[in-house]
């Protein structure tokens, strides 16, 4: 039997991530997973893809919801959500959702790290925001993540990767939600429902990546792998593939927990 071998969470889309041993599942992913988000001046937001000194940006949750942030040579910033936040229009790819302004001293912050005209908004309802329709059901829901509510790797599709780069590279290159030891590589490719301890998941979409994923998550430093060798090995049409997205099989007003150690079993496949 395979297990849920880590967790991780990114409060802040496209910072750095933080590992949990537990964590609670919410309709649109882990709970305090990219509620926060950096958009810049027209409301469209900033990732790694043109702004990589954000994998440099550390995050540590605290009482409260409040986050305290750091960042080499920029002092400690403290962050929370609040009650009478003024509403604003954000994108996300496509969408466009309202999102709560964050405090001048965010935006300080942020500016002076990446250089550019930076605000910092806070998904305060997760509701507003749904998945693809292509893939997910009217129902579904999800945060400031890219597409879908998680995303699952296994560490048998790492171990086949690396083995046909010169140097191997941790999993934190892809940034996974859930990660699933042993299972022989791609087999995650035929999964189509899957559980995870108590919860169970539809495995609706491969992830497609990019160039965040050549970007070292400690120094913001990036190389020509592992996209060069997806390239090679895991292209389909014009995506290169490496994981495997998730919604969760949860009424709205319910939610379930994972624990590291978890037994995980393939319910469905294609």
């Amino acid at each position: 039997m395979h297990h849920l071998a880590s967790m991780h969470v990114y409060p802040i889309k496209s910072a750095r991530g933080i590992d949990l041993s537990e964590a609670v599942v919410e309709p649109w992913g882990l709970a305090g997973d990219r509620r926060w988000m950096l958009v810049d001046e027209s409301g469209r937001f900033l990732s790694q893809r043109k702004n990589p000194l954000l994998a440099t940006v550390t995050v540590r949750r605290e009482s409260g919801g409040r986050l305290a942030l750091h960042a080499p040579s920029m002092d400690e910033l403290w962050v929370e959500p609040t009650a009478d936040a003024h509403l604003v229009p954000v994108t996300v790819w496509n969408d466009e959702v309202k999102a709560a302004l964050g405090s001048d001293d965010a935006h300080t912050w942020f500016g002076r790290l990446l250089g550019i005209d930076a605000r910092l908004v806070h998904l305060d309802d997760p509701t507003r925001r749904m998945p693809d329709q292509e893939y997910a059901d009217a129902s579904d829901r999800v945060s400031f993540a890219d597409g879908f509510p998680l995303l699952l790797t296994t560490t048998g599709s790492l171990e086949a990767l690396n083995a046909v780069m010169d140097s191997p590279l941790p999993m934190n290159r892809f940034r996974p939600n859930v990660v699933i030891d042993g299972p022989e590589g791609w087999a995650e490719d035929h999964w189509r429902r899957v559980r995870i301890g108590e919860v169970i998941f539809r495995v609706v979409k491969p992830c497609s990546r990019c160039v965040i994923t050549t970007t070292d998550q400690r120094t913001g430093e990036r190389g020509p792998e592992p996209l060069r060798s997806l390239g090679k090995h895991r292209r389909f049409g014009k995506k290169l593939i490496f994981g495997q997205n998730l919604i969760p099989e949860l009424p709205a007003s319910k939610a379930g927990t994972l624990r590291v150690g978890d037994p995980f079993e393939v319910l469905e496949s294609a």
